[in-house]
Parts: C-alpha cells; sequence; structure tokens
C-alpha cells in the first residue's frame, strides 16, 4: 500500500466516522462557512450554569463559576472571559479559546462529583489520568476490532428479493418520513446484498414506524421459508406485536402465527414448542420463555427484539450468541449503554428514525409536585374532549389507594386497573399521569411518555414527584433532563444523558471503572473517536529489537526471505521453516513480514499484478480468465472468502465490513489467496 492510498485509507476511515455520528447525534454543526464540520463532544460555554463541573484538555477538572466581560492587558476593549475555578486558583479563558478545550464533566456512576479538582500549576496527575484513560480506550478499539471480525467471518446466503414484497408494502397505510425510508433501505440491503447475518438497531420515538421496518424484515425473511422470532420484554407488548403482525399478515394464510405466554396451559405450551420444532410456525412472537433451552427452531432466519434495555443480564448474553448464526434486528426508543456507543463508534450498524409522522405534534410535559387538585384539572380536560387517561404507579402497591380517589373524584367514569408494564397502544389515550416518578427510570419514563399523543390531538404527560426535599441529586437530574428532552425523537439523546447520570455500566462484558471517571465520559468517547480515526494503516513492519539482536545478521536473513518469496512458494516454505528450526518461532511482527511474502508469491502465482484497499473494499488486478476464476473458486475448500469475492472484468473485489487495519487486512488476504492458491490446479502457472 503506497502512501496515498494510505493517506485515503485513513480519510476514509475519518469520513465513515464522522457520518455516522452525524446521523445518529443529529447534530450537524456548521464550520462558518456554510459547510458542516465533525460533531464534537465539547461544550458551549455559555450552556454551562455555575458550579457545573468541567474538564479542560490541558489543566485537568475544574467548577465552572461564570462568564464575565474583562479587559484584557494592552486593551480598551473588553472581551468575554469563561472563569473556571481549580484545587490551586482561578482561570481565567477566553471565551473562543474555553470552546475549543472545554468538556461537560460526567461521571459513569452515581455521583456527578469529581474526587478532587485538578491543580493549575502541577498538570502532572492530569496528565497521568489522560494516559490510564488512554490505555483503556486502546484496549476499548482492540475488543471493537476482535468483536467485528467475529462478525465478519459468519457467512450466510444474501436472502431473494421477495416478489410479494411491494404488495405487502402497499398495505403500509401511511405516507412513510424520510428516515423510515432510509431504514427500509438499509434493512433491505443487509438482507438481500449482504452475506454476513445483519445485526441492526433502529432508534426512533414510540409511533415512530419502527415496527413496520421489522414488519418488512419479517415478510422478506418468512417469504424464503425461514421462521423469525419476535421477542418482546412484557407479555403486554408481546401480543400487542402478535395483533399487530396478526392483522398484517392475514392476507397470507400460508403464513404461520404463534404466541407463547405464561397464559397458555401446559399442553397448549407443549403443542407450540411441537409446532416450533417442526417448522409448522413461520413466526413465534413472546417474552425471554423462547430464549429457553427447550425452544428448538426448525430454521430460525431471523430475531426481532424489541427494547433490548428491559432484558436482564442473562437474556441479552443469549441474544447476542444467536448474532452469530442469524440475523437481528433491535428495536428501542432509548438504547442500551452498549448498544449506543457501538453505534456511536460505528462498530455497529444502525438506523435513526427521528422525524416523526406528519400528524404526531410533540407531547406537553409538566413536571410538578404532587397535589389533588392538580391531578383532578388534568384528568377533567381529557374526558372533557372525550379523551383516555393512563394513570400510572411504579408499584401495584397504592393502586387500590389511588383508584378510591380517582371513584370518588370521577363517579361517572369507567376506571379499570390493569397490572403489569407498559405496552399499551390506545389512540384515543392522550394524558398520562406518572406518581412517584423519581421512582422510574430514565428510560422508563420516556417509554411512558410515548404511550400516548399516538393521534392528532395534542398530547399531555404529568410527572408528579412527592417533594423535591426529598428526591436525590441523581432523581433531580433525570427529572431535568426529560423536561429538555421534550421534542418528538430525542430517546437517543435522552438515552446518552441517562448514561452520564446513573452510569453506561459494563459496555464489552468489562466494568469500566476509574478509566472513564478519571477524564469524564466526554472527553473520554472523544479520545476513543480520535483513536479510531487515527488507527495506522502502514504496513512497514518493525520488528521486535530483542529478536533482531538475536538474529545473527538480520538484514540479511531478511534478504534470503525476499529471494526465497521471487524464486517460487517451495523455496519460501523452506526459508521459513528453516528460520523456525534455528531460532524457534518468530514474534508476531516476523509472522506479518512473512505473510506479505506469501502474499506476493500467491498473487505472483494467481496472475494478480495488483492488491490495494479502498474504503471496504479489496481489489485484485488480475490477468485471469473468468473461467480460470470459476474453476479455482468452485474448488475452493471454505465458503467464507469465496463468497466475499467478485470477479468484474480484469479485477477480482471484496466488500468488507469495514476498513481493516493494517495487520488484519494482511491476514484477510494471506487467508483468501491461501484458499484461492490451494486450489489452483498445477498447471495453471501464470
Amino acid at each position: 500500500m503506497d502512501s496515498d492510498e494510505a493517506g485515503r485509507y485513513i480519510q476514509l476511515v475519518k469520513e465513515q466516522q464522522q457520518r455516522g455520528l452525524q446521523k445518529l447525534k443529529g447534530d450537524r454543526a456548521k464550520d462558518g462557512k456554510g459547510g458542516e464540520k465533525g460533531f464534537s463532544y465539547k461544550v458551549d460555554p455559555y450552556n454551562l450554569r455555575s458550579g457545573d463541573y468541567v474538564v479542560h484538555k490541558k489543566v485537568g477538572i475544574g467548577r465552572f463559576v461564570g462568564i464575565k466581560f474583562d479587559v484584557p492587558k494592552g486593551s480598551n476593549e473588553p472581551i468575554e472571559y469563561v472563569f473556571i475555578e481549580y484545587a490551586d486558583g482561578m482561570a481565567k479563558l477566553p471565551v473562543k479559546q474555553a470552546a475549543r478545550m472545554l468538556y461537560r464533566y460526567n461521571l459513569p456512576n452515581e455521583t456527578k462529583r469529581p474526587r478532587t479538582l485538578s491543580k493549575l500549576n502541577d498538570t502532572t496527575v492530569w496528565e497521568r489520568r489522560k494516559t490510564k484513560g488512554k490505555v483503556a480506550i486502546q484496549k476499548m478499539v482492540v475488543d471493537l476490532m476482535e468483536l467485528y471480525l467475529h462478525r465478519l467471518k459468519q457467512r450466510r446466503p444474501p436472502y431473494p428479493k421477495a416478489p410479494a414484497m411491494a404488495e405487502f408494502v402497499a398495505q403500509f397505510p401511511y405516507k412513510p418520513t424520510p428516515d423510515q425510508k432510509q431504514a427500509f433501505i438499509d434493512v433491505e440491503k443487509d438482507l438481500t446484498e449482504r452475506e454476513t447475518p445483519m445485526d441492526r438497531l433502529i432508534c426512533g420515538d414510540v409511533g415512530f414506524g419502527k415496527t413496520e421496518v421489522a414488519l418488512r424484515a419479517i415478510f422478506c425473511v418468512v417469504s424464503a421459508g425461514k421462521q423469525a422470532m419476535v421477542l418482546a420484554p412484557t407479555i403486554v407488548l408481546a401480543k400487542q406485536h402478535f395483533d399487530v403482525i396478526s392483522e398484517r399478515f392475514s392476507p397470507y394464510p400460508d403464513i404461520r402465527l404463534g404466541l407463547l405466554s405464561r397464559f397458555q396451559t401446559r399442553s397448549e405450551k407443549e403443542e407450540y414448542l411441537d409446532m416450533i420444532k417442526n417448522g409448522h410456525l413461520d413466526i413465534i412472537v413472546g417474552t425471554h420463555s423462547l430464549l429457553g433451552s427447550r425452544v428448538v427452531y426448525n430454521n430460525l432466519g431471523l430475531l426481532v427484539v424489541d427494547e433490548e434495555q428491559r432484558f436482564g443480564v442473562k437474556q441479552k448474553e443469549k441474544i447476542a450468541s444467536f448474532k452469530t448464526s442469524v440475523d437481528v434486528l433491535t428495536l428501542s426508543a432509548t438504547p442500551i449503554p452498549r448498544t449506543l456507543y457501538l453505534a456511536l463508534t460505528g462498530f455497529r450498524d444502525a438506523s435513526l428514525i427521528s422525524t416523526p409522522p406528519p400528524e404526531r405534534v410533540p407531547i406537553r410535559t409538566h413536571l410538578s409536585a404532587y397535589s389533588k387538585e392538580k391531578v383532578i384539572s388534568a384528568i377533567k380536560y381529557e374526558l372533557d374532549r372525550d379523551g383516555q387517561v393512563f394513570y400510572v404507579l411504579p408499584r401495584i402497591k397504592g393502586l387500590e389507594e389511588v383508584m378510591e380517589f380517582l371513584e370518588q373524584s370521577f363517579p361517572d367514569t369507567e376506571i379499570a386497573i390493569a397490572h403489569g408494564k407498559s405496552g399499551l397502544d390506545i389512540q384515543n389515550a392522550n394524558t398520562i399521569i406518572i406518581q412517584d416518578v423519581q421512582q422510574f427510570g430514565l428510560a422508563q419514563l420516556y417509554q411512558l411518555r410515548g404511550r400516548v399523543g399516538r393521534a392528532d390531538k395534542e398530547a399531555h404527560a404529568y410527572l408528579f414527584y412527592p417533594d423535591k426535599s426529598l428526591l436525590s441529586d441523581q432523581a433531580l437530574e433525570r427529572l431535568a433532563a426529560l423536561e429538555e428532552c421534550c421534542e418528538l425523537g430525542q430517546g437517543f439523546q435522552l438515552a446518552e444523558r441517562d448514561m452520564g447520570i446513573r452510569g453506561f455500566g459494563t459496555i464489552f462484558g468489562e466494568q469500566q471503572t476509574g478509566d472513564v471517571g478519571n477524564v469524564g465520559i466526554d472527553l473520554f468517547f472523544e479520545m476513543l473517536f480520535e483513536s479510531l480515526s487515527k488507527i495506522d494503516v502502514n504496513i512497514n513492519t518493525h520488528l521486535p529489537s530483542d529478536y533482531i539482536n538475536y538474529l545473527e545478521n538480520p538484514m540479511e536473513i531478511i534478504g534470503e526471505a525476499e529471494e526465497a518469496a521471487k524464486r517460487d512458494m517451495w523455496s519460501l516454505m523452506q526459508f521459513a521453516e528453516n528460520l523456525r528450526r534455528q531460532y524457534g518461532k518468530e514474534p508476531y511482527s516476523m509472522e506479518i513480514l512473512l505473510k506479505k511474502l506469501y502474499v506476493r508469491r500467491m498473487a505472483a502465482d494467481l496472475g494478480i499484478s495488483r492488491i490495494y484497499a479502498s474504503g471496504k473494499m479489496v481489489v485484485m488486478n488480475t490477468n485471469m480468465s473468468k473461467q480460470v476464476y470459476k474453476l479455482i473458486t468452485e474448488s475452493m475448500a471454505s465458503d467464507i472468502h469465496r463468497n466475499a469475492l467478485i470477479y468484474e472484468g480484469d479485477q477480482i473485489k471484496a466488500e468488507l465490513l469495514l476498513e481493516l487495519p493494517r495487520e488484519q487486512l494482511i491476514n484477510w488476504i494471506f487467508q483468501c489467496l491461501s484458499e484461492l492458491y490451494a486450489s489452483l490446479p498445477a498447471l495453471i502457472k501464470y
């Protein structure tokens, strides 16, 4: 790879990350010249409040005091300065400079306060903190790469485009929003154009059309004779999905549906399990019981997971295990931290539906201390416009008491108690009252609020807390975040806020402890994105000094290796064997160097004159005829590389899932050419 190609490669990586960030964050900043600049985690000083903790990239953690005008030395014109308190004094920064260097300080745990403030006159402690953060990030990047490379190895034939899909799509009674259209396209490409199983997040508010995306994916898969599983966190939600799917698939009597729930008798359940095993059910809807060992699928092709964050750890692990063998579509308004950050870093496919349907209007959110008068007023307003009301409590205890109060206040109104979590879809319910909101999580409240406002009426959500003096700082901040995120389509932003408030826990299966807390979440993830953007594609191998010292004549040995590669494959293999016999197993960097030589030798024997990477595409220029290519690829032992290759004119191409960094790219090319070479009939030499 020459320096020009390496430069283009790095640029592609950066562009991909910026596109992913902008798409997911919906945050397109301007560069002052009418163009767009990349998303930044830096904080606008004007958005800070006195007492907020901030991180200065070079100095460390301080407390924001305020913005005031002051006259700089040698000038008569006052300018605005940001004042920040540190452990040993006050810093004064011009606002423009502060905007380039400041981050909000958020912690991945309960408290918002840092252990100590940094010192202005001694930044060594801060530098050590940043170094620890960078080490943690490097490990994180490796974990991400391994995760993606594992996915890269999985293969399944692309699904055929269902002939009846146009007819199925025509049943959708609404005009899709632009975001919805893009999500449809993304999922269709995943299923019909890719050979790697889909693992896509569809993020969008309640009522924004995520279910329709899932329905089309299900239709594509079951039309090809595979089974689809729809997994919901509660029976109420599972039943709702079953009803929607049943109605939508009613014109297709050959497609058989089943709902597995705890309300079934043992014999009914046994009958369903038998039908699933024997392939007599095409679409299976249910709760986490579908993940049990007794459920054996006949030909499972697709798993749709609704609101993954509401499943337990064991269930999430089981869901993750499916991703190696079947296509997975995850639907969420407020994704879990792991999902959120995988999506943000570009290591997980995601489609964001942030445009509300034309008839949807924002839900008016009212946050206040509880009073019976306010409750009565809110209910009366809704009843007067012939609407219905949800009244939600965090626990079953207290339901009877509320029921009694409501019956006394509204004697002529029909009132019913429904046990179970949210998941109701009632078009005429446009007011929701939530009592003791401090006991709910932020994502739960956001979900509950989304249960109203599903028609064209203005909806109201009344959030009542007992008394602010009884609430923790964390609970107060959670409520403030919910008030701020009152526009439609902000579930993704809200999930991010929630991570900052209550912590994002295990992202890659290990607890992120002090590493993030040392520098704050915002700076940590900016450092992560920078690290990802600086993936080194220089594949010149540097041997470790101890190995060079161990070799008698290192330059001579490397020269011998190159000469052996020029002669023929047998000479190169003999050289490698002799090297190991004399010096033992070579270090990884020497292994990569040898692999490069093997790649050159195999490429020459296969008639490949040039190999280069362009974004996710690996291109090999060749003088091989189509007939020879067909003969070789048909006799390849493994499907993995065969299915990745496409012959076009004088080129053999392979599209990867992501732009692989140096060694992984060499390894992939080496493995691919090894399989081609092993299939090369003895008489075919170029």
